[in-house]
Formats: structure tokens, sequence, C-alpha cells
């Protein structure tokens, strides 16, 4: 997609889109402060795209942004807009933004919130893509905001949930979250030493690779067991259930839900998040719109919005592989 080169930017709109990810706020001091540091006007808008056409924003400067850096959530709030979908909603959406003065847009969010910016875009509204997801499925980064925070989330919690399942040689499958995306069960998994990881990207015999595994762990000696499901995989209960009935083993399921976006973010969503506003900020100063920030190479670059939007990624078969070495 073309980048806009016309008059310079002189104000700017910040939102967040989609599902909540720790770190956001970071992100959102980072645009405002940066904004600021060059001269911008820098709008907040509530409750993402839903706000925007309903011009639900407001001029947001250094202290607006205070404090902000160690809360979870976003302070902006986020929601999902039906009507924004509507080619009505979206014209509201420019018209609004035009009511206010607001000449570009930075979005912080996932794939749905990045096709609502292209949206805008093809409509004559610049924007910015930042990638604020704990799932880390976006293709055209290696990590997004609020991933890191939220497998720190789930480590704490099967740490302590391994406590109970040795105490009472149990077998606990807990289910974490990540859309169709394996990338939080997996690493965790690693990071908890669970005994079977399962997730979209891998295709799985029940038979085999769980109830045989279990069993043959349980006949060298081994007494508990984690077994991690990723949403997209399986349901928990039915999983806990179907093993306690095929092999006596006591399952129990726990399904960590929400508890995985909240809470203080770590210091590399912090750090991150932080570097990403600068660089969408100074994109739109230096001439460069419709881009989405990503991660390469632990690089912050920022990319043709259209082109990064049809990039890919995968988990490796040597991540698969080295899973497979450190669990049984």
């Amino acid at each position: 997609m073309e980048e806009k080169k016309e008059a310079k930017i002189q104000s700017i709109g910040v939102l967040t889109s989609g599902g909540d990810a720790p770190g956001m706020n970071a992100a959102i001091r980072s645009v405002v402060r940066t904004g600021n540091f060059y001269g911008l006007r820098v709008y907040g808008i509530h409750k993402g795209y839903q706000g925007l056409l309903r011009g639900e924003m407001e001029i947001l400067n250094n202290r607006s942004v205070s404090e902000t850096l160690q809360r979870g959530g976003t302070l902006l709030q986020t929601a999902r807009s039906k009507e924004f979908m509507t080619e009505e909603g979206m014209q509201k959406a420019i018209s609004m933004a035009r009511v206010f003065g607001v000449e570009a847009v930075v979005v912080i969010g996932g794939d749905g919130s990045y096709k609502g910016a292209l949206d805008l875009a093809h409509r004559g509204l610049p924007v910015i893509g930042m990638p604020g997801t704990i799932d880390n499925d976006i293709g055209c980064t290696e990590y997004t905001i609020g991933y890191d925070t939220a497998m720190n989330t789930a480590m704490q919690a099967i740490d302590k949930l391994r406590d109970t399942a040795s105490s009472h040689e149990r077998c606990s499958v807990i289910e974490l979250m990540g859309r169709g995306a394996g990338y939080i069960a997996l690493n965790v998994g690693m990071a908890c030493g669970a005994e079977i990881v399962l997730i979209p990207e891998q295709e799985t015999d029940f038979d085999r690779d769980v109830l045989k595994a279990l069993l043959e762990a349980r006949n060298r000696g081994k007494k508990h067991f984690i077994v991690i499901v990723a949403e997209g995989k399986g349901d928990a209960m039915e999983i806990a259930a179907r093993i306690e009935a095929s092999t006596g083993i006591e399952a129990r399921a726990t399904i960590l839900g929400h508890i995985q976006r909240g809470g203080s973010p770590t210091v590399r969503d912090r750090v991150l998040a932080s570097l990403m506003g600068v660089r969408a900020v100074e994109a739109v100063v230096q001439g460069r719109v419709n881009r989405i920030v990503s991660i390469q190479g632990g690089q912050v670059v920022d990319l043709d919005i259209e082109e990064a939007m049809k990039m890919k990624k995968e988990i490796t078969p040597e991540q698969l592989r080295a899973a497979s070495i450190l669990s049984m």
C-alpha cells in the first residue's frame, strides 16, 4: 500500500481494540509522550472503534499517562463494535475523526483490529498498527504486547497446581488461552515441565500421545502429571474426564481463563511496548503511514500494512521436537 506523503500530520489518535493485554498502557503512554515530544496533538480514543465512531476521545498529555506503566488492562478501555464493521459505521468513524481534527490513528490490537485499521486506510484515514494481544498470533511480528506477562501468569499458576497434584498423586489438566494458536501453551509447558502439551498446530492421537504416555510414566513410578491444553485444541474438562475414565488416574481440570490477561506487565512487555510506541509515532512524523510496527530479528521495524497482514508464522518443528524431548 502506498504511503501518504502529503502535508505533515499535526494530530493523531490512539485506541486499543479487541482483547486487552498487559502492556497496552505502556504502549499508550509511549505514543502520547512521543507525540507530545514531537509537538503533535494526541487524542486518546476510548472503547476502540466504537469510541471512534461515537467521538469518545480526549486530548492526552504527559501527565495524563503518568503512573500507568505498571497497570494491566487498558486505560482507554476496549470494545468490539459490530457497527464499525459496516460501511456506514466506518464512514461515521472517519467523519468523527475529521470533527476532532484527528489526522491519523494508532491502533493497538490484534489481527481483527488490523483489519479495521486497513479499512480506515482504504477510506483515506492514515493508520499505524501496533501488536497488542497475549496470543502472539500475528504473522508479521515475532512478539506481541502482553505475551510475556500472560505466560508468566500461567507459569506461576501451574507451579502452584503442581504442588497440589503431587500431594494427591493426581493429574492436573490445565487449559490456557491462545485462541487458535499454541504459543502460550507450548512455551509455558516447557517452562513448567509439563508431561503433555496439546496444541492446535500438532496432530494428536489421544490413545497414544496422552493415555499411553501417562500410563507408561505411571508404570515407571511417576505419581503426578501436568497436562496443558491450548483452548483451540480441546476442552480441559472433557480431557480430564477421559483420562480418569480410561486410566484410573485421578484427574482434575483447571481453566485459567482471563486471569492470563490481567496483572502488572513484565519488564519485557513494558520495554517493547514503549519502543514500539516510539517507532509508531516517529513513522508518522517521518511521513510513513499505513504501517504496522513489528519485532523482526529482535529489532523494532515498521512494515506496509497490506504486506504485513499477508505474513504468516508457525511453531517450528525444532520447537516441537524440543518440547517432546523435555517432556516425559
